[in-house]
């Protein structure tokens, strides 16, 4: 019974019959390191986005659900054809926003600005009382 698992303890590992093995027969357990060797840090991207209508929202929202992707969007050309569907965008980025843990900001009149939940948006003292 014991040979049976060694066997799967070599197969498992990826021992061969040649290596030293036997140090691990007398151990009761065998410590894995999950992590090792699993992926590398992911950079942070910062990605241009322009919203013409809702529908080019979605994106957007599939970038910032990711993890690392800031997102500068351009709301211009949706806030020149139809400001009801300007407001149902940013309530969907605010949802997201919300849901990601993450910030979202104005600057300018043509740009909105979302970050991961990692990053925060500095906003100035005149930006604060304008938003009180």
């Amino acid at each position: 019974m014991k040979d049976i698992f060694n066997n799967i303890k070599k197969k498992f590992l990826g021992f061969e019959e040649d290596n030293n093995f036997s140090d691990l027969e007398d151990e009761d357990y065998l410590e894995i390191d999950a992590g090792k060797g699993i992926g590398t840090k992911q950079k942070v991207v910062v990605k241009p986005f322009i919203i013409e209508d809702f529908a080019d929202i979605k994106p957007t929202l599939d970038a910032l659900r990711e993890g690392y992707t800031v997102a500068l969007i351009n709301i211009k050309p949706i806030k020149d054809k139809d400001i009801v569907e300007l407001k149902r965008a940013v309530n969907k980025l605010k949802k997201t926003c919300d849901a990601i843990e993450g910030d979202i900001a104005g600057f300018g009149e043509d740009w909105i600005v979302v970050t991961p939940g990692f990053a925060e948006i500095h906003r100035t003292r005149q930006v604060e009382e304008v938003e009180e």
